[in-house]
């Protein structure tokens, strides 16, 4: 069975149509759990009874802002030996499940299947066409510059997922780019390349857009796991060196951005982090 995680804050008309694409798939044993983020809008004061369907659970939960704690507390109750996850502004095309299992059956060692998506803004289809990174196999090195795995794409195994302890709870920023690294890290990727998931962006509220960048929020998560010496613990030391050479480089930019918006202690900061990694390699 797999496990269907959507985790949802004050998106109620957005949710209905994620629910909607989860429940069109065909061919797969499937649990959804809607994971709210203590919403207050409509989804707030109806009843899990909306969500006619005896496939589906309402998980209330207090408010954290956080979307890696959300999804962590829904797999919590999840029952299926696979995990997938679906933002409530993202919609699956039909037979999305099924090909993934597919891929699964085909390779008993795979750990993450994740597909292509169809990008749209404001109605309109983003061309992808510039987008070179490797997507599967071993693909840390490409994992390192930015986050190239979508949440809604991916179908994992949750004793996997358990393994990894999952997202990060306290990330409100790029906690899918920290959980990737880690699992880039240590297993390879299996892909579908035909969209299976249509990733929508329009003038609604985004946590990627809450702060005008998230490269900072991605320095942060890697910072963290190449200053406890993660990759080296449970990779291997090279792991650790190309990570610490690639903070080293984001801090390098980071801090130039910064000094050019007249941030000059925060420019310090992240240029003397850069010389700090730079120095160990």
């Amino acid at each position: 069975m797999v496990s269907i995680i959507i985790p949802v804050f004050n998106r109620f008309e957005m949710l209905k149509a994620a629910v909607i694409s989860v429940l069109i798939q065909e061919d797969v044993e499937f649990e959804l759990i809607i994971a709210d983020d203590g919403s207050y809008d409509e989804l707030g004061s109806v009843g899990s009874e909306v969500f006619d369907d005896p496939r589906i659970t309402l998980l209330r939960l207090p408010h954290s802002g956080m979307p890696g704690k959300v999804r962590n507390l829904g797999a919590k109750t999840a029952k299926g030996e696979y995990l997938a996850f679906l933002d409530s502004d993202d919609l699956w095309l039909p037979g999305k499940l099924a090909k993934q299992l597919n891929v699964f059956t085909e390779h008993p060692e795979a750990t993450i299947v994740h597909t292509r998506e169809t990008w749209i803004r404001n109605g309109k289809e983003i061309s992808q066409r510039k987008m070179r990174h490797k997507r599967e196999g071993h693909i840390f090195s490409d994992a390192l510059k930015k986050c190239i795995i979508g949440p809604s794409t991916v179908m994992v195994r949750q004793d996997v997922y358990g393994e990894l302890e999952g997202f990060r709870n306290d990330l409100e920023v790029a906690e899918d780019y920290e959980l990737w690294l880690r699992w880039t890290a240590l297993h390879p990727i299996f892909y579908i390349s035909e969209p299976q998931i249509i990733k929508q962006a329009g003038d609604w509220a985004q946590l990627s857009w809450k702060y005008g960048q998230i490269e900072k929020f991605r320095i942060e998560g890697l910072h963290d796991l190449v200053k406890s010496g993660w990759f080296e613990n449970f990779a291997g030391k090279e792991y650790q060196n190309e990570a610490e050479k690639e903070l080293a480089s984001k801090c390098t930019i980071y801090a130039a951005g910064a000094f050019k918006r007249d941030k000059f202690d925060e420019a310090a900061v992240y240029q003397n982090l850069a010389e700090e990694y730079s120095v160990r390699e």
